[in-house]
């Protein structure tokens, strides 16, 4: 049953407070058993390797109630995979599958009641974090770390919903290193484009649209997201070294396919704004968000995307698609969604 004293319908993206997060330890070479923890708090020993030496890694996913009334978790499976990625690229201890997969379930099962109702737009978003908690004064690797999960409901990442909102591409600013952890899921990375996204929001656009950090001839990442757009019906997204590999990217991608769209995924040069049709950026968070306008500092150049200011007939074909097999609407052809039972 939901928790009636939440206003589903005009949930924010921001953090509240549930019922439980489960958590489990590496230590002595082995992972230890699954704790459900009431506590919101993590206590550390200062000389952590999380705090100083940046071994932390997260990943995003998200739960729906649907309009059948089960309860869908999208593609579990790819994040999982995700994170092991992640950690064998900072040197931490890769999470088993089948521990990310279950400790999933266990947070959702823990935390029912805050699963938004089908039909307001909202969901359950499930935070899997990793850290190593051994105190490190040398720079090493830990032999411990602690794996958390925890689960809040959100509404849309941008206060609009689906509806155009407007980027800017500045110079001065990298997201990630050429060959560095661009492709990996570490706090780092979005700590670097903070300055970025404040400028972009100072000066009325919503996110700031990244080039590619070797050249800055090609589009990169857009914010906290994945980019793509649409040219002569043709999906395309950039590919670079520093482009984290979108799970929301991939499904439309797919989508897209199942649609009769042709697919490329390449380097885009910044110039080719001008011969796109649509235009959006693409993650767990925001899902699909389509962009009206790119301002770009560096030359002075706005490229007028959605000149009508709407979003794109694709976009919202590939967004309603992909939400309706998120919400049960649709069948799920490529068996993306695990349905917790008895919740």
């Amino acid at each position: 049953m939901a928790n009636e004293t939440i206003d589903w319908s005009n949930l924010s993206f921001s953090y509240m407070k549930t019922d439980y997060n489960v958590r489990c330890t590496f230590r002595d070479g082995k992972w230890g058993e699954i704790e459900v923890c009431s506590d919101e708090n993590v206590t550390l020993h200062m000389a952590a390797s999380c705090l100083h030496y940046g071994q932390e890694i997260f990943e995003g996913l998200k739960a729906f109630r649907g309009k059948d009334g089960k309860v869908r978790l999208f593609r579990v499976d790819e994040n999982a995979k995700r994170m092991q990625n992640s950690a064998n690229g900072i040197m931490m201890e890769p999470i088993p599958v089948e521990l990310f997969e279950q400790m999933c379930k266990k947070v959702i099962e823990l935390n029912a009641r805050f699963i938004p109702p089908y039909g307001t737009g909202s969901s359950l978003y499930l935070r899997p974090l990793e850290i190593g908690i051994e105190p490190r004064v040398g720079v090493n690797p830990a032999t411990e770390y602690l794996f958390i999960i925890f689960a809040t409901p959100v509404g849309p990442y941008f206060k609009g919903g689906f509806q155009t909102t407007d980027v800017a591409i500045y110079r001065e600013f990298d997201r990630a290193a050429p060959l560095g952890t661009g492709r990996l899921k570490v706090g780092g990375n979005y700590a670097c484009g903070m300055r970025a996204t404040a400028k972009a929001k100072a000066n009325g656009y919503s996110a700031a649209l990244f080039l590619d950090p070797k050249e800055k001839k090609y589009l990169d990442e857009c914010g906290p997201a994945n980019f793509f757009c649409i040219k002569d019906g043709v999906y395309v997204t950039p590919k670079s070294g520093s482009i984290l590999p979108s799970i929301t990217n991939m499904s439309l991608q797919q989508i897209a396919r199942d649609l009769g769209m042709e697919v490329q995924c390449r380097p885009v040069p910044v110039e080719e704004l001008a011969e796109v049709q649509e235009a959006a950026e693409c993650g767990t968070a925001a899902v699909c968000s389509p962009i009206g306008k790119i301002y770009d500092d560096g030359t002075d150049i706005t490229y007028n995307i959605a000149k009508d200011g709407k979003p794109g007939p694709w976009t919202t074909k590939l967004y309603n698609r992909l939400r309706a097999i998120q919400l049960g609407e649709v069948e799920d052809t490529h068996n993306w969604c695990t349905i917790i039972e008895g919740i």
